[in-house]
């Protein structure tokens, strides 16, 4: 017999901001199976349940690493309900309807030689303390010799789709033309038939066989053409992906300009009448200067976080909501949406900020809605291939003389006036520019984000800092 907390210990896989992520060769079928033995005992004496679900995105991988973690559930004597590749907030919404728990074997946006598991509870993402709850669990199975064949449902895929389309009429959209940046997203197959059920001319864009990492939070050069040369050859209204497990949101608008993330997540909680906000610390600033909510908690970067607050918001104000700097809106509470009452749904979504986008630009242009904010611009990007500890090194020597890091970077003449360590390192400058340094948890890579009051401004910070880190690599 094999124990879940020995073999995960020895597959070096690790918790990161949002699930287990590791290099593929550590996922073998039975670091799988020690995960989800893991993840249901841990569970199983605070609800009852006989089915468990499991979904994918198109990663190579993913596959065998479900029939892994479905062997195990057999194992447990449990019932398997596959819905194959849906996006991770489909496979949640349905889970939780079902009053189930759920696996999503995704690694989101990391390169396609990694992958992971994303776990919830009948009640939605689990927590960081259900975390070292897997972690420590010491649950016994047999060595994995064999993997079931699965069979695909469609129900996650009809009812995350329907949870949207009803909210809206279905002529909302008529006269739009959006384009659909397919590459391998898990929502790939469902997102046209949305758009086009609400009335949209939808055209698809650039799909792939292969695997793309694509990083709402680091959008690559070419992305960025190719969204202004796709704008302007179809004549689009609004552009719309996400990220490679469908729960992060990528939208550019009628000039083919992505949003960030977080500008997005302003707008959709402003469309919604959201009273209440919780943000991670690395989000924008206008969302507390734009003076549109009623309180904002910042909190770590990661969905366990911001959820982690919810309870304590929705006991104060009776709509409340988060996003994240990627995009991904997560629903905190029932909400009221075209007189209808929209579920909460507290974990990523990309669908919802889009579509809320998509109602308030039926007033004015998107540019426009983004211009009437206060203006205050974000830039980021990842240096990967980084060691962890030269990351580590590098935000002690910062915190400790931010002087001298200032001047190693190329700003000699500013000062530090705030200093901020609730994820990293993020300092307030006398200039009203924003430095955060943050390593990742799942993956050897090192993110800067920037902020100030032009876009210019803060792309020269990200890139007089990552000149002084490829000194370091």
């Amino acid at each position: 017999m094999l124990v879940s907390k020995e073999v995960i210990k020895e597959s070096g896989i690790l918790f990161g901001t949002s699930g287990a992520r590791g290099l593929v060769e550590q996922f073998t079928a039975n670091a799988c199976a020690a995960f989800t033995h893991a993840f249901i005992t841990s569970i199983q004496t605070q609800f009852e349940f006989q089915q468990v679900a499991i979904a994918i995105d198109n990663r190579p991988s993913s596959p065998s690493m479900a029939q892994a973690c479905a062997k195990a559930i057999e194992q447990l004597g449990l019932e398997v309900i596959y819905y194959g590749v849906v996006p991770t907030p489909a496979l949640a919404y349905v889970s939780m309807q079902d009053n189930i728990p759920c696996i999503m074997v995704t690694g989101s946006h990391i390169p396609f030689d990694r992958n992971g598991l994303k776990f919830y509870r009948p009640d939605g993402e689990i927590s960081k303390a259900d975390e070292q709850a897997i972690l420590n669990a010491t649950a016994e199975f047999e060595a994995i010799t064999g993997l079931p064949v699965l069979t695909v449902s469609d129900k996650a895929a009809s009812q995350y789709s329907e949870r949207y389309t009803s909210l809206f009429d279905s002529q909302m959209l008529t006269g739009k033309r959006i384009g659909i940046y397919e590459h391998s997203s898990a929502g790939r197959d469902l997102y046209a038939p949305m758009f086009e059920a609400l009335g949209a001319e939808v055209i698809a864009l650039e799909r792939s066989d292969e695997f793309v990492p694509i990083d709402t939070e680091a959008v690559s050069d070419a992305d960025k053409q190719k969204a202004k040369n796709w704008s302007k050859e179809y004549k689009l209204d609004f552009i719309f992906s996400t990220d490679g497990d469908g729960d992060r949101p990528l939208v550019a608008d009628e000039n083919g300009d992505w949003l960030r993330g977080d500008i997005l997540g302003l707008l959709c909680a402003d469309v919604m009448n959201i009273e209440a906000l919780a943000v991670p610390v690395s989000c924008n600033t206008a969302i507390e200067s734009c003076e549109r909510f009623s309180h904002v908690t910042r909190t770590k970067i990661g969905s366990p976080y911001v959820i982690a607050e919810f309870d304590a918001l929705s006991k104060q104000y009776d709509s409340v909501a988060g996003f994240e700097a990627n995009g991904g809106f997560l629903l905190g509470s029932d909400t009221i949406v075209n007189d209808k009452t929209i579920k909460a749904l507290p974990t990523r979504d990309a669908v919802l900020p889009a579509l809320m986008l998509l109602a308030a630009a039926k007033e004015k242009p998107i540019y426009e809605l983004v211009n009437a904010l206060p203006q205050r611009f974000t830039h980021s990007d990842r240096i990967q291939n980084f060691a962890t500890e030269k990351s580590a090194a590098i935000l002690r020597e910062a915190k400790e003389n931010p002087v001298m890091f200032l001047s190693k970077i190329g700003f000699e003449n500013l000062v530090v006036i705030d200093i901020d360590t609730t994820d990293g390192l993020r300092m307030t400058l006398s200039s009203n520019g924003i430095i955060h340094l943050r390593p990742s948890g799942n993956a050897p890579e090192l993110r800067c984000y920037a902020e100030s009051n032009t876009n210019e401004s803060a792309q020269e910070i990200v890139s007089k800092i990552f000149n002084l880190l490829r000194l370091f690599k």
